[in-house]
C-alpha cells in the first residue's frame, strides 16, 4: 500500500532564541519549568549510531503511537502528558514543526533503570539465553529456539547508557538501584502493560515480542515513603522503537523475525559492511522508503486508521 502523502521532515529542531535541555537519539527536549516539551524528530539510530538520513513520519508515529497507548492503558498507572495540542506561547510560531510530534509533559524524576518486559527470546535475551540459560538471572526452561514464546511473560530490567548500550541486569540489582518497593511495583505494572498491549495486538495480527519502559517519580524522590506511589509512565508507549512487533502472519520460530521497525535499515548496513562506528552512511531513497512504510504499517494496524486521519 501506499505510505501516504510526507509531512515535514525533521531531522533536528532550531527555535530562534530557544534552546534545548537536552538532544537524544531522536527526540528533542525543551525545559518550560515544571513541564517539558518532547519533540520527536526523524532521526534514526542503528548500532548506537545516528545516520544522516531522516526516516520521513518517523517522528510522528513515535509521538501519536505513544499518544495511543498512554490513553489507552491509562488505568494501569498514570502518565506524564499533559497535552499533544496546547504548547507555550513561546512556541507560537513553530506550530507547524510541533504538529503531531510533540508533547508537553510533567517533569519527573526519571528512575535509573529501563524496564524491560520479553514474551518471546530474542535480541539480547537471546543471546544470553545461549550463554547462561538465563536472562537477567532469570532461569528459562532448556531447548529454547530463537523467537520461542515464553511459557509467562519475564522482567528483565536494564542500565540506562548514555552511550553504548543499555546492560541487562537481575532484579536484584534493580533493586540495590531504585528501592525493592519501587522495584516490585515497577515490575508489576510493566509486566501489566505488557500483557494488555500484547493481548489488544494479538487478535490484530501482531506479536508484541518484547517492550521497554520508562517510569519517573513526580513530586517525589528514591528513598523517600512517598516514592511508590509518585511512580508515573513517562517516555514513550510501545512504539516499533522501543518494542518488537512481529507480524504474526509470518511468525516461525528457531530464528530471527520480520519486524515493524528499522530492521530494512540495519540489512542494509550489514550489507554494506559499515564498520559500525560514527559517521553513518547516508541510506539509498529505497531503504528510507521501506522504512517508512513499516513505521506507518505499525501505526495503522494497532490503531486501526492512517496516520494522516
Amino acid at each position: 500500500m501506499a505510505a501516504g502523502p510526507v509531512s515535514r521532515i525533521i531531522q533536528e529542531t532550531h527555535f530562534a532564541g530557544l534552546a534545548p535541555a537536552a538532544r537524544g537519539k531522536v527526540r528533542d527536549i525543551y525545559d518550560l519549568g515544571d513541564k517539558l516539551l518532547i519533540i520527536a524528530t526523524d532521526r534514526l539510530s542503528a548500532f548506537d549510531v545516528i545516520l544522516p538520513t531522516p526516516i520521513p513520519d518517523k517522528g510522528r508515529v513515535l509521538t501519536q503511537l505513544s499518544l495511543f497507548w498512554f490513553d489507552l492503558l491509562r488505568d494501569v498507572i498514570p502518565n506524564h502528558v499533559l497535552s499533544s495540542t496546547e504548547f507555550p506561547a513561546a512556541f507560537n510560531a513553530f506550530r507547524e514543526e510541533l504538529a503531531d510530534r510533540s508533547m508537553v509533559v510533567r517533569k519527573t524524576q526519571p528512575l535509573p533503570i529501563e524496564c524491560v518486559v520479553r514474551g518471546y527470546v530474542s535480541g539480547s535475551g537471546w543471546k544470553d539465553y545461549k550463554a547462561t540459560g538465563k536472562i537477567c538471572g532469570i532461569a528459562l526452561p532448556a531447548g529454547l529456539r530463537e523467537s520461542d514464546r515464553f511459557p509467562e511473560p519475564i522482567f528483565t530490567p536494564a542500565t540506562k547508557a548514555s552511550t553504548g548500550h543499555d546492560e541487562n541486569i537481575s532484579f536484584e540489582q534493580a533493586a540495590s538501584l531504585i528501592g525493592r518497593d519501587v522495584a516490585e511495583r515497577v515490575r508489576t505494572v510493566s509486566i501489566e502493560i505488557y500483557r494488555r498491549a500484547a493481548a489488544y495486538a494479538e487478535p490484530r495480527g501482531v506479536i508484541l515480542a518484547d517492550t521497554k519502559f520508562e517510569f519517573g517519580l513526580l513530586g517525589s524522590t528514591l528513598g523517600s515513603p512517598n516514592a511508590v506511589n509518585s511512580l508515573v509512565w513517562i517516555d514513550e508507549a510501545l512504539t516499533p522503537d522501543s518494542s518488537r512487533f512481529w507480524p504474526a502472519a509470518q511468525y516461525s520460530p528457531g530464528g530471527p523475525q520480520p519486524s515493524f521497525d528499522k530492521q530494512f535499515v540495519r540489512d542494509y548496513l550489514e550489507r554494506i559492511r559499515w564498520p559500525k562506528t560514527p559517521p553513518g552512511p547516508e541510506l539509498p531513497p529505497d531503504v528510507v522508503a521501506a522504512t517508512r512504510a513499516k513505521y506507518r504499517d505499525a501505526y495503522r494496524i494497532l490503531t486501526g486508521h492512517e496516520l494522516d486521519q
